[in-house]
């Protein structure tokens, strides 16, 4: 629109407009919410501009839908919906640029249908964009001019345009602000659910223990743990698991799966059963199509062996001296997918045997080709691990996979059963 053909306020009405301007920018600053911002302006917008109704529509739903968050006048229309091109508003809105239809009678872009359902009737509409940096986010409208016509003239126009230049810069630091309280709200739910896992996690109890775990979450909360418990027989249950997708979902699934675990654990006669119980209770509650893969065991330090099941996780990895591997692949689906069904059991004698144990996050990070690290690329990793401690070889894991430049954007978690020493 060309400045040159707007017509200029009075001085008069220049002075009014400017104590007006200076009051709403009070009224603006004594709150940052938005609901409270809108409702102290749209009366004032009414009677000011001397219209017999006013409205505020804002964009909302990825700005698909133009909804009126305030109106002022004698029917309340909060809440309507108008699609981002709809009547008046939404042409505004588009166009981002200021409308006058003096006889709504004459337009063909009027909406009629609120008229209809409200039993309102409106003569003559002004419409002023709400915008901030050439983004328009919404729509002042003004409703039939409080005189014997009822229709708006072209000077009202640019009293309306001020004053929405004004609102919108009001109402655009109310929704910035918002978005930041939102955002710590949401960063301390995440702290809080990050300390809630970190204290689910088993604490380590030194080298002269058999069982060790580590866990790198690829955000603030995981969806893979592990866990160990030395139990009143003297064997010792673990398991280390991955929670499908990611996010607060998979952390929840997490707390419920291990808290499970670990309370069965305590009476449940091998892994096998173990994951059955467990597998039928995530069965029955489980939603959302999520599942776990494991694997779970005992180690007995009276028979010097370990007895697991895998559960449709990656294989474990036992290594039996340098270069000897050998694998035990899942043997059932995960758990949560179907009810009932048998988990096989494999038992391994320790001697100078390690058990290693991992989650996808680590085996199926990209390196600085592209490649994926398979079950070759852990071993060789294995094989560099210098023989120290149990805790100290699988941080040295993590720094050979940092070192070498492979990314991962999923958990890392390593788990390493071996006897004592």
């Amino acid at each position: 629109m060309d400045d040159r053909n707007e017509p200029s306020l009075a001085t008069g009405e220049a002075h009014q407009a400017a104590v007006f301007l200076a009051e709403l920018t009070h009224d603006f600053a004594s709150s940052l919410d938005i609901g409270d911002t809108l409702r102290h302006a749209i009366d004032r917008f009414m009677v000011y501009l001397n219209a017999e109704a006013a409205s505020i529509f804002l964009l909302q739903e990825d700005d698909t839908a133009l909804v009126c968050r305030e109106c002022a006048g004698p029917v309340d229309i909060r809440g309507l919906r108008l699609a981002p091109d709809q009547g008046i508003v939404g042409q505004t809105v588009f166009h981002n640029e200021a409308k006058i239809v003096r006889d709504v009678a004459d337009n063909p872009s009027f909406a009629a249908m609120v008229d209809s359902d409200t039993g309102f009737v409106t003569r003559s509409i002004l419409c002023a964009p709400l915008s901030v940096r050439g983004k328009c986010f919404g729509a002042l409208e003004l409703l039939n001019k409080r005189t014997e016509d009822g229709l708006f003239e072209l000077n009202d126009m640019q009293l309306a345009m001020t004053v929405a230049a004004a609102a919108a810069l009001a109402i655009h630091n109310a929704q910035l602000a918002a978005e930041l309280v939102e955002q710590e709200r949401v960063r301390k739910e995440l702290e809080l659910a990050r300390q809630i896992q970190e204290s689910l996690l088993p604490v380590s109890i030194g080298d002269d223990y058999p069982i060790h775990g580590l866990n790198i979450p690829a955000r603030e909360v995981s969806g893979d743990f592990y866990d160990f418990l030395t139990l009143a027989d003297g064997r010792i249950y673990f398991a280390l698991a991955d929670v499908s997708g990611k996010g607060m979902n998979a952390a929840l699934l997490m707390a419920k799966t291990t808290s499970l675990l670990r309370c069965l654990a305590k009476t449940a006669p091998n892994a096998g059963a173990l994951l059955w119980q467990v597998n039928n209770e995530l069965c029955e509650t489980s939603t959302m199509g999520m599942f776990v893969t494991i694997i779970a065991g005992y180690f007995d330090p009276v028979r010097r062996s370990v007895e697991m099941a895998n559960g449709g996780h990656q294989p474990a990895l036992i290594r039996r001296g340098v270069g000897l591997y050998d694998e035990i692949p899942a043997g059932a689906p995960p758990l949560g997918v179907l009810a009932d069904i048998d988990f096989p059991m494999h038992e391994i004698s320790l001697d100078d045997e390690a058990i290693y144990l991992y989650t996808d996050g680590l085996s199926e990070s990209t390196g600085p080709d592209g490649v994926q690290m398979d079950g070759d690329g852990l071993k060789q990793m294995l094989e560099s691990v210098s023989p120290t401690g149990a805790a100290s070889r699988l941080a040295q894991m993590v720094e050979i996979w940092r070192d070498t430049g492979h990314e991962s954007h999923d958990d890392i978690t390593l788990m390493l059963v071996e006897l004592a020493g």
